[in-house]
């Protein structure tokens, strides 16, 4: 075996690693024989000469068999999972949990945190009074089994290798990586031994993957490891230009997904929850097609069945019902700010990113992980891209524990939206699907 010094010296100058090398590699920095400045070299080397699809594919399973792997024996359905790369106001996870519940389908998620312009999962649950998100194996297969869907948080046994991995790549500007991102999503997702799995890949202004070539080239890199892994899986590229939906918060975010689970909410995350939950349908082997897969999707929002399936999970989990029955009593307590336009006009884009690093600066965020969260804080926009206002209108309202917190809200809220005296051209929602298994 070469040295770790030679090894790094091969990446930097553009070779390809073994699955032995990167296992030596991966394996003695997990265990500490290999120091942090050593393995941020090779980070480093990895993130400008690129992984292979081989080196990509070692590199994820060996990260994934660091730690332990889920099953869930005993379902009387298949069990699916979901991946969003990351949004701002995205909390499809929670819509479309429930809903695929009520269709036929399991879905299991081991779910992170919010951490930048990004929400998180867990954070939007954990704004529940009394939600436990982390569940040992034993329980999170128990409310797969009675509600056919659970979310918790990844314990340590989870590809520990990509955890201590990734925290170096946050500190050493090696994130935006391809195969490092593909070789982090997909360590973990493997590690729940499910029967296929979504990807919503995210693009433009509120995404990681700023364009759709980029966004394309993960979608296609995440399906490859998928392949190789025998893991049928699908992909869809959708529009993150503009939040999804009205609400950017967690508790506020909760509302939301009671909005539309109740057969209402905003016409975007209805569409998105319809599209993403057909693909998973269709996935499953439920539906043949994507229109009878959306009546079947459609007919079950309106029942309000996949509602009271969120209500029964989140009071099995110790949250409280009421809070969830009511949500407007709770945001009640937040103080709120209201955001007027300044001009009258259209609204022609959104600094997306900047809208969700705001809500971040509210309450909702966190710049680093120890940073508690207002589960109240966030962002309600009064518009969308496109949108027709007069001046003196409402735009938004921003929420927060703490007055002070909302000092200069509505100037830095209106410094995220572009006004223009023309429509903006309307853009596509979902922009690419792909397919395979």
């Amino acid at each position: 075996m070469k040295s770790v010094y030679e090894l790094i010296a091969a990446k930097r100058d553009g070779g390809e690693l073994s699955e032995d090398e990167i296992t030596f590699l991966v394996n003695g920095f997990t265990k500490g024989d290999i120091r942090d400045y050593q393995m941020s070299s090779f980070l480093m080397a990895a993130f400008i000469n690129g992984l292979s699809s081989a080196e990509t594919s070692v590199l994820t399973h060996v990260m994934l068999h660091s730690g332990e792997i889920v099953k869930v024996p005993g379902l009387d359905r298949s069990l699916l999972d979901k991946h969003s790369t990351g949004g701002v106001g995205d909390k499809l996870s929670l819509t479309m949990a429930p809903l695929l519940a009520n269709c036929g389908v399991a879905v299991g998620m081991f779910s992170g945190r919010g951490l930048g312009h990004t929400g998180g999962t867990l954070d939007k649950l954990e704004s529940i009074p009394g939600m436990r998100i982390f569940h040992s194996r034993s329980e999170f297969a128990r409310l797969l089994k009675k509600h056919h869907f659970a979310i918790s948080g990844q314990t340590n046994m989870i590809a520990p290798a990509d955890k201590k991995i990734y925290a170096l790549r946050d500190a050493t500007g090696t994130v935006e990586s391809i195969p490092l991102i593909v070789a982090s999503i997909m360590s973990k997702k493997l590690a729940l031994k499910s029967d296929g799995i979504l990807f919503d890949i995210k693009t433009g202004s509120g995404a990681f993957m700023k364009t759709n070539k980029r966004s394309q080239q993960l979608a296609e890199a995440l399906l490859a490891v998928a392949r190789g892994s025998e893991l049928p899986a699908r992909a869809v590229v959708t529009n993150m230009n503009q939040p999804t939906g009205r609400m950017i918060g967690n508790f506020l975010e909760i509302s939301e997904t009671v909005d539309v689970l109740r057969g209402g909410g905003p016409a975007d995350t209805v569409a998105l929850t319809l599209e993403l939950s057909a693909e998973m349908l269709l996935l499953a082997g439920i539906e043949k097609d994507v229109a009878s897969a959306r009546r079947l999707l459609k007919q079950e929002l309106k029942s309000g069945r996949a509602y009271e399936s969120f209500l029964r999970y989140v009071s099995v989990c110790g949250g409280q019902a009421k809070a969830v029955e009511e949500p407007d009593r709770l945001i009640s307590r937040a103080h709120k700010s209201v955001v007027k336009s300044p001009r009258s006009g259209y609204i022609k884009s959104m600094a997306t990113d900047r809208l969700g690093y705001l809500a971040g600066k509210l309450g909702a965020g966190r710049s680093a992980i120890t940073d508690r969260i207002d589960p109240l804080a966030g962002i309600e926009l009064a518009v969308r891209v496109g949108s027709e206002v007069s001046a003196g209108e409402p735009l938004g309202t921003g929420y927060a524990q703490k007055q002070t917190k909302l000092t200069g809200f509505d100037r830095d809220f209106i410094n995220c939206l572009t006004f223009s005296d023309q429509p903006p051209r309307p853009e596509r929602l979902v922009l690419k699907h792909l397919r395979h298994g």
